[in-house]
């Protein structure tokens, strides 16, 4: 390029550098208040806002823990999110603190999403217990139950997995199961709950409950005292929906003695043991173990989604043929829910190439489950409703945050 040319080529870029400089959209205007945070639902794919009911026509959005991809598991901040992005039901672990204060919380230890173990006067807490069994964690940790709720409460919530942000560490605290109902029912819509009664062989074994109850009366008190109740899709039930589940089916049993909502029993993996019963989650998936869990008022089943899919997740992370377990299951009548369905690289099959949506669409449209247990819930939201669409254009064009 010849040096005059070369000049007024730069001198356009000066020009256009200024113009766009004074352009309305780059200059700041003092009038104008931006939120210090970004908004937390998406602006084109959002549910519908005051006055929806839970939906009953495609599969449930069942917010694992909450949005926990975006914020702790399990803290108030995820629940709220959950049901901003659109969760048809969040989903919890009920536990309890050694003064019989029911909370929601995974683990029976706390060292893994929380800062017990900077806690120097909690250091003497640090147990060693040999009484748990199965899938409930390591011998040694601060266990919740010797914690009394005043205690636990001063703890902060933190990330599980590594692999997600962490910025919200040391921000939340656990939050009671009082409080996660009232989560739900303050929603401008219909938000159903998914409790689960927690290890409840080690919570029994290691916490008196007031009034000499038991751990699952006790948890179906506070569901009755705040109204929940009725058989599956009865009209009692769909104006609070509620499920509640647990991986041992004599504690669904002692519940069922206290309310007539809806219970679902959970699948560990196939080989792994029941806590109450010493029986494998293999002899429970038969023919006539469904019958047996359907005479008992189990409406649904909560299998690990690897227990209907397997996966080779020795070799090459790829998935085999899916086995009949929904098919059967759906014979006798019940819902499946299998979990968890996790957008996070390291939790996705490689012949489904790696793609969240790809496994959504083979659960639902190959394998035909009836929800989701899921800790993406703004995902599952949008592929939901692009493949089973039940609110129209003006109905989400209403709820937009951009308008």
């Amino acid at each position: 390029m010849a040096l005059p040319g070369l000049l007024l080529f730069s001198l356009a870029l000066v020009l256009v550098g200024v113009v766009s400089a004074q352009h309305p959209l780059n200059t700041p205007n003092p009038s104008i208040k931006y939120p210090t945070q970004p908004p937390r639902q998406n602006p084109f794919i959002k549910p519908p806002g005051a006055g929806y009911g839970i939906q009953t026509q495609r599969p449930y959005n069942i917010a694992h823990r909450g949005a926990n991809n975006v914020y702790p598991e399990e803290s108030e901040q995820a629940y709220k999110l959950a049901i901003d992005l659109g969760a048809d039901f969040i989903e919890s672990d009920i536990q309890a603190t050694k003064d019989g204060v029911l909370v929601c919380f995974h683990d029976i230890g706390l060292n893994l999403t929380t800062d017990v173990s900077t806690r120097p006067e909690f250091a003497s807490k640090l147990t060693t217990y040999n009484d748990i069994t199965g899938g409930d964690g390591t011998n040694t940790d601060w266990f919740l139950v010797d914690f009394t709720y005043d205690e636990l409460k001063t703890l902060k919530l933190k990330q599980r997995f590594p692999y997600r942000d962490q910025s919200f560490n040391g921000q939340f605290s656990i939050i009671t199961f009082e409080r996660y109902i009232q989560i739900a029912q303050e929603a401008n819509r219909v938000v159903g709950i998914y409790p689960e009664i927690k290890s409840p062989r080690f919570n029994k074994a290691h916490v008196q409950f007031p009034g000499g109850k038991s751990f699952e009366q006790a948890v179906v008190d506070l569901l009755n005292q705040y109204g929940y109740g009725g058989p599956y899709l009865t009209d009692r039930w769909l104006a609070k929906p509620l499920f509640i589940q647990c991986f041992a089916y004599t504690s669904l049993l002692e519940a069922k003695k206290y309310t007539d909502s809806p219970l679902v029993f959970l699948y560990d993996s196939l080989d792994a043991r029941t806590q109450d019963t010493n029986e494998t989650y293999a002899s429970l998936s038969t023919d006539a173990a469904f019958d047996m869990l359907k005479s008992i008022g189990v409406v649904g089943l909560g299998p690990y989604k690897a227990n209907i899919q397997p996966i080779n997740t020795t070799t090459n992370y790829y998935s085999g043929k899916p086995n009949d377990f929904v098919t059967r299951a759906h014979n006798k009548g019940f819902e499946v829910h299998p979990y968890t369905y996790r957008a996070d690289t390291p939790q996705l099959v490689f012949d489904l190439h790696g793609n969240f949506f790809n496994e959504f669409i083979y659960f639902d449209k190959v394998i035909g489950v009836d929800g989701f247990f899921t800790d993406f819930t703004e995902s599952a939201f949008q592929y939901l409703e692009w493949t089973h669409p039940i609110f129209t254009k003006s109905d989400i064009y209403q709820t937009l945050i951009f308008q």
